[in-house]
């Protein structure tokens, strides 16, 4: 029986799931394997490189810098969040991601993105930690409108939201029996389709990628099936949620330190709540 972590994104509510993985990895909470969607890949994969911290540490000290992301980035580059500082030199000089223990530790980590062509997920085993999967983990988080397609592998690839919200099903369907659950929106929470003027913003935006298109104008439905197919094995025993106690009420971008902190200590606190009743699930 291997048991499995599916990390919902979510943009800066994230910061939820990093103070949930840190209370694990303090109280030597392990998994076979963890999924991540979108921020769920960006902050989840710390968990496989073990450092504690590291999510709220460099979000808070960089969240006020123009480099991290900014509208003259989206100007420039076609990314609102800056590729060259948070994938190159956030990583590899700022606040050093520990890529020899990610390879290291035999925890599986995958990410899920959204090929732009088909509009189907796209599913990747991230492996030693190094520039390729972070190119996937890059795909993963790169939201529709405001971020340029990430190739690599020969795809073209956007948020994985748009296509796996929460890859339960996928995760299941490679083995993985006992899982546990985070999401970034509280119990009853129901997307809603987007506005009329988004949708026809989108449609002027993404008429390169029909499908995508269509899918997009469709997420809020398979996302509340799913949502609902959550809840149902939440309620026999199946699974094991942690989710926030309310809505998490920060934006996409955000130039406070002081929310990060909030929303990141918000997750710790969930955590340490259920920690007995998760402990209970995985050793049952």
């Amino acid at each position: 029986m291997k048991t499995g972590l599916i990390l919902e994104g979510g943009a800066m509510r994230g910061l939820f799931t990093a103070g949930v993985l840190d209370v694990f990895m303090v109280n030597d909470i392990c998994f076979d394997g963890a999924i991540g969607v979108s921020a769920g890949a960006a902050f989840g994969c710390n968990i496989k490189s073990k450092q504690i911290g590291r999510v709220l540490r460099y979000n808070m000290a960089y969240c006020r810098d123009k480099r991290h992301a900014s509208i003259f980035s989206l100007l420039l580059t076609g990314n609102l969040f800056s590729t060259k500082f948070n994938y190159n030199m956030l990583p590899y000089h700022l606040d050093l991601w520990d890529s020899e223990t990610f390879e290291k530790n035999p925890m599986e980590f995958y990410c899920v993105a959204t090929d732009v062509k088909t509009a189907r997920p796209v599913y990747h085993k991230c492996t030693d930690g190094t520039k390729n999967d972070l190119l996937w983990i890059q795909g993963s988080a790169s939201m529709p409108m405001v971020s340029r397609c990430v190739k690599v592998d020969g795809y073209e690839l956007l948020d994985g939201g748009i296509s796996d919200s929460i890859p339960l099903r996928y995760f299941e369907s490679i083995g993985y029996t006992k899982n546990v659950v985070v999401l970034t929106q509280p119990f009853g929470y129901r997307k809603q389709p987007y506005s009329s003027n988004m949708q026809k913003l989108m449609k002027v935006a993404l008429a390169k990628y029909p499908l995508l298109l269509e899918k997009l104008l469709h997420r809020y439905e398979e996302y509340n099936v799913c949502i609902d197919e959550i809840l149902e094995k939440e309620a026999k025993g199946e699974i094991f949620v942690i989710r926030p106690p309310e809505a998490l009420n920060i934006p996409s971008v955000c130039r406070d330190p002081k929310e990060y902190k909030r929303v990141y200590d918000l997750g710790r606190r969930q955590a340490l709540s259920q920690l007995h009743a998760l402990e209970q699930f995985l050793n049952k």
